[in-house]
């Protein structure tokens, strides 16, 4: 999405958000609209399908209109996006031929030991899929920062201890020098491996989109298991939110249950710069307790919103939920708050798939392994906060 289409989008994002204002002032009085409200009612709706009309001749033009960079053109000229008609020939190809390499692996008759056992890559296309798939999926890959660099590698993080200053200044007159502390992040090559058992008719079956079903598969047994390893993390493996420090930590009073008090003092302990992308992330079971939350006025603190991506607003906020959670129990890390671009991710985007032909072959399925390279772990301290609760 370019610049100005992010811009058109917020801006009309405001706009419904107005509109869902104005209506859910008349819901809580129990009213109808006044002929004011009708009015800004009807002019945000003109104004938000003005907008949509606006976007979609944007992305005509863009689609239909705009010439393609010269087959000559070096990288820097033609843009980092492949020439899409190129990108959609080799992507038709590259999956075609993926097709054929899965249905080789339930047809071969050679023995284990031969080449045909041997590891393949996943075509870069395929790989493309699989990975969006993941994001949508599991939106903490998407909210993170991202590396995909082989092996090991390091980060270095500002952590705010050097001696480098700012002050005022003379003319001719020497400033003082300072230094800069820098903490290493280190992100390493976990070697992960993901399972998935595909029916051999299925793959055999010339009518079926196997590629698709493969993609489907693999992104759903990934985003599973990174999401888990962003939460909680793994011992001397992906650390995650794991090493959250005391200082960004709000521990309830009661061992299994949360006042409205500690769900404000989480969110303030993110600093305000990092508040505009901070959401809140939690189990659904969660949710359901702080849902029957309600303010001094009377009013629930969890809405319900239209503009929301996952329908739920607290405290101003996205509220997402995911089962990797751990629910409302003595000791257990049960919300956590913040800009989740704290979060520094390495997903190396390229992958290996190798067959398992005997593990499934009285189900009359292939098992099929893609192997990828994982870490994950907290790269800036300030912008996400958590919530835990007292030990019984």
């Amino acid at each position: 999405m370019n610049g100005e289409n992010k811009a058109m989008i917020e801006a009309r994002n405001d706009k419904v958000a107005k509109m869902q204002g104005i209506l859910n002032t008349a819901k809580k009085e129990a009213r109808g609209l006044t002929a004011e409200e009708k009015t800004q009612f009807d002019a945000l709706e003109a104004e938000v399908k003005g907008i949509d009309d606006t976007i979609e001749r944007a992305d005509k033009v863009a689609a239909n209109y705009i010439k393609k960079a010269p087959e000559t053109a070096t990288p820097a000229q033609a843009g980092d996006v492949e020439d899409k008609e190129a990108y959609k020939i080799r992507e038709a190809k590259e999956r075609k031929e993926f097709a054929n390499t899965l249905r080789r692996f339930v047809n071969a008759t050679d023995t284990p030991t031969t080449k045909t056992d041997a590891a393949v890559m996943i075509p870069t296309t395929v790989w493309d899929h699989i990975i969006t798939q993941v994001e949508d999926i599991c939106p903490i890959y998407a909210w993170a920062d991202k590396f995909n660099i082989k092996g090991n590698f390091v980060i270095p993080v500002d952590n705010d201890e050097g001696t480098l200053t700012v002050d005022w200044a003379e003319e001719f007159t020497d400033l003082v020098s300072g230094s800069v502390k820098l903490t290493p992040i280190e992100l390493k090559g976990y070697l992960a491996g993901v399972l998935a058992k595909i029916s051999r008719s299925l793959i055999n079956n010339t009518d079926f989109d196997i590629v698709g079903y493969v993609e489907a598969k693999i992104a759903r047994k990934i985003a599973k298991f990174i999401e888990k390893q962003f939460l909680y993390g793994t011992k001397d493996k992906a650390e995650g939110l794991s090493k959250i420090g005391e200082d960004m930590t709000v521990t309830t009073a009661a061992a299994t249950a949360i006042t409205p008090d500690e769900l404000m003092d989480v969110q303030d302990l993110v600093p305000d710069q990092y508040q505009p992308n901070a959401r809140w992330i939690m189990h659904r079971a969660t949710r359901n307790v702080i849902r029957k939350f309600k303010d001094k006025e009377g009013d629930y603190m969890l809405n319900r919103d239209l503009t929301a991506k996952w329908g739920y607003m607290l405290l101003g906020k996205e509220v997402y939920t995911s089962n990797n959670m751990e629910k409302i129990a003595a000791g257990k890390t049960v919300i956590f708050y913040g800009d989740f671009s704290g979060l520094a991710a390495k997903l190396v985007e390229s992958g290996q798939i190798q067959p398992l032909y005997e593990k499934y072959a009285t189900q009359h399925a292939l098992g099929l392994v893609a192997w990828l390279e994982f870490d994950c772990k907290i790269a800036d301290r300030e912008k996400i906060a958590q919530l835990k609760m007292k030990t019984a």
